[in-house]
């Protein structure tokens, strides 16, 4: 029998006796762990090895969590705080316990979220207690920590020189898997999965190494040296398997939300629409007043957009914002009314991140964007909006909004739910519904529904209407306009059957989907 020098090398150090893993076996015969398991691989194929896989958890301490291990978690230092200030006893101020226990910064809300959690004490009224039946030397967080750091310092490197804070273990174990997701849930751990080869010596490979084994020069690619020099004529070249398994290479691909993104504006544009761009933060004269929506109205507040800490926008026409104030104020029109609610400059002129791309059409449509437009128009967006919104599978911080208007003569609703049925049926979805709404920028209007694939169920895909006259009349358009905010995260989920659109947006997606869907075009 022939062998090469490498499958020879794996084979001899191989054992009969024991699942050898491949690094080990590289780091041994001094070859790259791709070359071993190459060898390997082809030495499987001839039966003389067996090759086995194992999936490996191995953890790491972060930079925050070896701070723990030296200084102690802060609920412990609040708890021995809390003991020393005689909380034992009685309940102690917990601003005295927390200034005993030095804690500061973000510290103070980690020791006073986990230290109630860990039956410590207890925290009510700005007051805080101490339980003296506890013992902190006991925590099993801290306990995992110096485990695992104790683990670590242990292990040296291939070249002899001690780990370092990045060196990844085991989780050793006395570590239990509950208190290690916790750990990894506060950020103090991050664990790691990894598959792992192995290795054995098969009867017929014993059988092999007692009869003696030759070792056959091989090379393995061709070379311009062994072609100008006519050396290939005699060399022999090493034999591929092209059907063993290789470790699969994930490259980069676009994302098939911005897949779906590219879509839906070669469908709008194949419709006769225009593409609007603008800024994502934007004063809430562009987001809101010019919708006509009062400014105290509650979707106006801190729990549904997000406010920044920026000087007010100074770039307002100022005749609009006078015609815009008197619609919020006086009403618009014969039987307009307005308001007759508190509405100010400043707030008009103070900036947020924006939650509809309607202010893009506002500025549009004003004129502030383009100049003036003359109808027959056709615009749309599909741009990233922000919303304080609860995470839940149908809602994100931050999601893609598919914004669109078009501004004719005698346009009606028919008009707009005729737009929306060509639209969807582009994408295979004939099974729109439409659902009176109230906005306060439109009448009439109403909500867009579709039927999800796998669940049955009518999921909300948009918003909808004609812009009313107090919307129209400050921004100097004379004619109808018919507008729309769709969601491209749910129009996704209707055309791929998603049902928690994290799975495809966001830290808990899941990258193997992403990899493997494809958008059609």
């Amino acid at each position: 029998m022939r062998l090469t020098e490498a499958q020879l090398a794996v084979l001899e150090a191989a054992s009969a006796t024991d699942d050898r893993p491949i690094d080990d076996l590289a780091a041994e015969i001094d070859e790259k762990p791709e070359t071993v398991t190459r060898a390997a691989f082809q030495l499987e194929d001839e039966g003389l090895l067996a090759v086995s896989e194992t999936d490996r958890v191995s953890v790491r301490i972060t930079d925050e969590g070896h701070e723990y291990v030296e200084t102690d978690l802060p609920e412990i230092r609040l708890y021995r705080a809390a003991l020393d200030a005689g909380a034992a006893d009685a309940p102690r101020s917990m601003g005295e316990v927390i200034g005993r226990a030095d804690l500061e910064g973000p510290a103070v809300d980690i020791a006073l979220s986990n230290y109630a959690r860990k039956g410590y004490g207890t925290i009510e009224s700005g007051e805080i207690t101490a339980d003296p039946d506890m013992d902190p030397a006991e925590d099993p967080e801290s306990l995992a920590l110096e485990a695992i750091v104790s683990a670590a310092a242990d292990r040296e490197g291939a070249d002899g020189t001690p780990a370092d804070r990045q060196t990844t273990v085991q989780p050793p174990e006395s570590v239990d898997a509950d208190v290690l997701e916790s750990l990894e849930r506060r950020g103090l751990v991050e664990r790691s999965e990894s598959t792992v080869r192995s290795v054995a010596l098969s009867e017929d490979g014993v059988t092999a190494l007692m009869e003696g084994i030759e070792t056959a020069e091989t090379v393995d690619r061709l070379t311009p040296e062994l072609l100008t020099s006519g050396e290939w004529r005699d060399v022999e070249f090493a034999e591929y398997n092209v059907e063993a398994d290789a470790e699969t290479a994930a490259g980069g691909r676009k994302h098939i939300l911005r897949q779906t993104a590219d879509r839906v504006k070669d469908v709008l544009v194949g419709m006769g629409f225009r593409e609007m761009e603008g800024p994502h933060a934007d004063a809430e004269f562009w987001i809101n007043d010019c919708l006509f929506m009062p400014q105290d109205h509650p979707a106006r507040t801190h729990w549904d957009q997000f406010a920044l800490d920026l000087p007010p926008m100074e770039e307002i026409p100022p005749g609009l914002l006078d015609r815009v104030e008197r619609a919020h104020r006086e009403g618009w029109g014969e039987d307009g009314d307005g308001y007759h609610s508190p509405w100010t400059e400043d707030v008009a002129r103070a900036i947020d991140l924006r939650g509809h791309t309607t202010s893009l059409s506002m500025r549009h449509l004003s004129g502030f964007a383009l100049g003036d437009l003359e109808p027959p128009q056709r615009f749309f967006s599909v741009e990233k909006v922000y919303r304080n919104d609860t995470l839940d599978p149908t809602h994100l911080l931050e999601f893609f909004q598919i914004e669109g208007w078009v501004m004719a003569e005698d346009l009606s609703v028919r008009d707009l739910m005729g737009t929306f049925e060509e639209f969807y049926r582009q994408f295979g979805i004939t099974d729109v519904q439409f659902k009176p709404h109230y906005n306060p920028y439109t009448e009439p209007s109403f909500e867009l529904f579709g039927r999800h694939p796998e669940t049955g169920e009518l999921i909300e895909i948009g918003n909808s209407g004609m812009f009313r006259e107090e919307v129209l009349g400050p921004l100097g358009v004379e004619c109808d306009v018919m507008a729309w905010g769709l969601a491209l995260e749910r129009l996704l989920m209707l055309m791929y059957g998603f049902d928690d659109i994290r799975d495809v947006h966001g830290t808990l997606c899941d990258l193997e989907l992403l990899r493997e869907t494809e958008v059609v075009r």
